[in-house]
C-alpha cells in the first residue's frame, strides 16, 4: 500500500491576536510566508506539487490556498479550502494524506492559516426591512446547555463538569503548559520549525518576528487564582482567561508525499502519517471529542494507547486535556510536553497543522517513534492523527 509521508514542515511563530506582532498581517500574508518555506525545505520541484490545501476559519470564505498559489507564481497548482473549525489544519493534512494514499496525488502541501487580528466581518440581509446586519456562522444550533457563541460554557465548563474537574485541576494544567512552552522556547526546540516573519514597522523598517510570544513566564497557580471567573453564576465554575486558549495569529504547513515519490527522488521523509479519525459528539460534550477520536485513530493504525510515546491534546480549555487524560488513562507526563493552546496559543485554522509540525520535530528530537495529536472542534467534533517518526 502506498504510504503518506511528511517530507518537510514549517510554521510561523505564533502571535498574540489584536495586540501582538502579527496584527498588521492577514491570513493571506501569513500563508505567503509559510507555503514557499515548506516547499523549499522539501526539495520538491514546484512542478511536482499536485495541490495546496489550506484550512481557514474566520476569513470570510473564498479559497486562500488558490490565492497564494497564484501569488507565488504557482499557477498550475490547484487550491482547496477546508474548514473543520479548530481541527481545520489537521483535516487539511488528513485530506492530503488520503489523496496520496489513494494514488490520486503524489505531492500535496497542506496546513492552515489564521489571522484572528484581521478576521472578516460578514453581513446578511436579515435585519429590519432586509437591511444588512453583522452575521457569524454558528458552529451548531443554539441551546441553553451549549451556547453557540460561548465556548467557555460549551467546551470549558461542560467538560470540567462531566469529569468533576475543579478550578485547581485546570489551573495546575495551565501552569504546566506555560512552563513546558517556555522550556521549549529556551531550549531552542522550536527554532527549526519556525519561519521568521518580516513584519513592517510604522517607521518603514522591517522587524523579523521569530519567537512565539504568547507563553507567559512565571505563571503560577497563585497568580491564576486571582483571575476573574468567566461564569461565576455557574455551580463550581472553573474557566478563566488563564486556563483557556488564546486568540492568536499564525500559519503552518507540511509537505505530504507518497513513499514511492520520496524514494524515487532521493528525499528522506521525516515521518509517516499512520492514521487519522474524526468523530461527532453532542455539542454540549465537545470537549470530550479527543477521548473518542484518539481510540478511533489508534484502532485504524492497529495500535493501542500503550504504543504511543507522546500526545498533544489541544488546550482549547485546559479541561480538555485533563479530561482526555482521565478518561483514557494516559500518563500526564507524555502529554503537551511543548505546551499547547493555553500557552503557545490557538490560531484556529492553523493549530492542527502546527501540532503536526511540532509533534514531528519533538518525536525526532527525542528519538521516539509514535505520537498522537488531537483536539476538539466547535459544533461537537473531535479529531486525531497518529504520526510515526522516521
Amino acid at each position: 500500500m502506498t504510504e503518506a509521508v511528511i517530507i518537510s514542515t514549517a510554521r510561523t511563530p505564533i502571535g498574540r491576536a489584536r495586540k501582538g506582532s502579527l496584527v498588521s498581517l492577514d491570513a493571506f500574508d501569513l500563508a505567503e510566508v509559510v507555503v514557499p518555506a515548506v516547499l523549499e525545505r522539501s526539495g520538491v520541484p514546484a512542478r511536482d506539487v499536485d495541490s495546496l490545501v489550506l484550512a481557514e476559519a474566520y476569513q470570510g470564505g473564498g479559497v486562500i490556498a488558490r490565492n497564494i498559489a497564484v501569488r507565488l507564481g504557482l499557477d498550475d497548482i490547484a487550491g482547496v479550502a477546508t474548514n473543520q473549525h479548530c481541527a481545520g489544519g489537521l483535516s487539511a493534512v488528513a485530506i492530503a494524506a488520503g489523496s496520496v494514499r489513494a494514488g490520486m496525488d503524489k505531492v500535496v502541501i497542506a496546513g492552515g492559516t489564521e489571522s484572528l487580528s484581521n478576521s472578516a466581518m460578514t453581513t446578511t440581509r436579515k435585519g429590519a426591512d432586509g437591511q444588512p446586519v453583522t452575521w457569524v456562522s454558528a458552529s451548531h444550533p443554539e441551546s441553553p446547555e451549549a451556547p453557540a457563541f460561548d465556548m467557555s460554557i460549551t467546551v470549558g465548563e461542560n467538560t470540567a463538569r462531566e469529569l468533576g474537574l475543579t478550578r485547581l485541576d485546570v489551573d495546575e494544567w495551565a501552569v504546566y503548559s506555560h512552563a513546558q512552552a517556555i522550556a521549549s522556547i529556551d531550549g531552542g526546540y522550536f527554532t527549526e520549525q519556525i519561519v521568521p516573519v518580516p513584519v513592517p514597522q510604522p517607521d518603514g523598517s522591517t522587524r523579523l518576528f521569530d519567537t512565539d510570544e504568547f507563553p507567559r513566564r512565571g505563571t503560577t497557580v497563585e497568580g491564576l487564582a486571582q483571575l476573574r471567573l468567566l461564569h461565576p453564576e455557574l455551580p463550581n465554575p472553573t474557566v478563566t482567561a488563564g486556563n483557556a486558549a488564546g486568540l492568536n495569529d499564525a500559519a503552518a504547513a507540511v509537505t505530504v508525499a507518497s513513499d514511492e515519490y520520496a524514494e524515487a527522488h532521493g528525499l528522506r521523509p521525516l515521518a509517516r502519517i499512520r492514521s487519522w479519525a474524526s468523530v461527532g459528539v453532542a455539542p454540549a460534550l465537545t470537549g470530550l471529542g479527543p477521548s473518542l477520536a484518539i481510540p478511533k485513530a489508534l484502532d485504524r493504525a492497529g495500535l493501542t494507547l500503550a504504543d504511543i510515546d507522546l500526545f498533544e491534546v489541544n488546550e482549547a480549555f485546559c479541561s480538555v486535556p485533563v479530561a482526555t487524560i482521565r478518561k483514557l488513562g494516559i500518563r500526564p507526563e507524555i502529554v503537551n510536553i511543548n505546551g499547547s493552546g493555553a500557552s503557545l496559543g490557538h490560531p484556529i485554522a492553523a493549530t492542527g497543522a502546527r501540532m503536526v509540525v511540532t509533534m514531528v520535530a519533538e518525536l525526532r528530537r527525542r528519538g521516539n517513534a509514535l505520537g498522537v495529536v488531537s483536539m476538539c472542534a466547535g459544533g461537537g467534533m473531535g479529531a486525531a492523527m497518529v504520526i510515526e517518526a522516521l
